[in-house]
């Protein structure tokens, strides 16, 4: 068979006349990458939706992602603070997060967050006890804070506001958002936001691991965790909503 394609155009799939499946692979990358930004909090409320507490604590996983959240550091915290011990604090924990697993299995839910709570609690524990150091059961979370701050920080140098990427892949628009000053201007603000959120937990809990206060680094841990990650929810909502709600009622007129 005689090779029709024009000059420099790349091979075409005999079948269905993609270019070697590379359009596929891009479509799956970003199937991949909208799939994993509707399941983050910011995906279960759609940026143009008018905020509810009800959707607010869904989109936190609703009142059994909270208890999951909170009652392992706030165990560690109890514990450590009665008894002193390392093994005993960072185990128990350990042990109420793989409950949490088992009872999701059980019940036929999710367990993927679960499972990824345990293998943090795992390595915090393992490092803490590896060391000594009670206070080194927090290295993870900072590690985890400080990358996700430098991605921020880097998504905001190159003109992508990661918030303004994370909405677009759950409205499916594509990058035509960043055209619209208001929908940057926008994401940017979250952004920046976002960027506080992180560097504030650095910035109050570094010092004082370095300072080996385990009490005050556990208590504002649990403080600065899903408090304030609920309000950074609530003010990013709000803010999204503002440029996508405008959107809606200039497509619907």
């Amino acid at each position: 068979m005689t090779d029709e394609r024009g000059p420099g155009e790349a091979p075409r799939d005999s079948e269905n006349g993609s270019t070697n499946g590379t359009d596929s692979d891009t479509a799956s990358v970003a199937e991949t990458f909208a799939a994993a930004a509707r399941r983050s909090g910011l995906g279960a409320v759609s940026p143009g939706e008018t905020p509810s507490g009800g959707a607010l604590l869904t989109a936190m996983g609703g009142v059994r992602g909270l208890v999951e959240s909170i009652l392992p550091g706030l165990a560690f915290l109890v514990v450590y603070t009665i008894t002193r011990d390392l093994l005993v604090s960072v185990l128990i924990p350990l042990g109420i997060a793989v409950s949490f697993v088992v009872v999701r299995i059980v019940t036929r839910s999710p367990f993927t967050s679960a499972i990824a709570g345990v293998i943090g609690l795992a390595l915090s524990a393992g490092l803490a006890l590896i060391t000594g150091r009670a206070e080194d059961n927090f290295l993870l979370g900072f590690f985890i804070n400080g990358v996700s701050l430098v991605a921020l920080v880097i998504s905001i140098a190159v003109r992508r506001p990661l918030i303004g990427v994370i909405a677009s892949l759950i409205v499916g628009e594509g990058g035509g958002w960043r055209a619209d000053k208001a929908k940057f201007r926008v994401a940017l603000i979250a952004t920046f936001l976002w960027c506080g959120v992180f560097g504030l937990r650095l910035g109050i809990e570094v010092p004082l691991y370095f300072a080996g206060n385990v009490d005050a680094l556990a208590t504002l841990k649990l403080i600065l965790g899903v408090p304030l990650y609920a309000a950074a929810l609530w003010v990013t909502w709000l803010l999204m909503r503002t440029v996508y709600r405008r959107q809606s009622s200039e497509e619907a007129h």
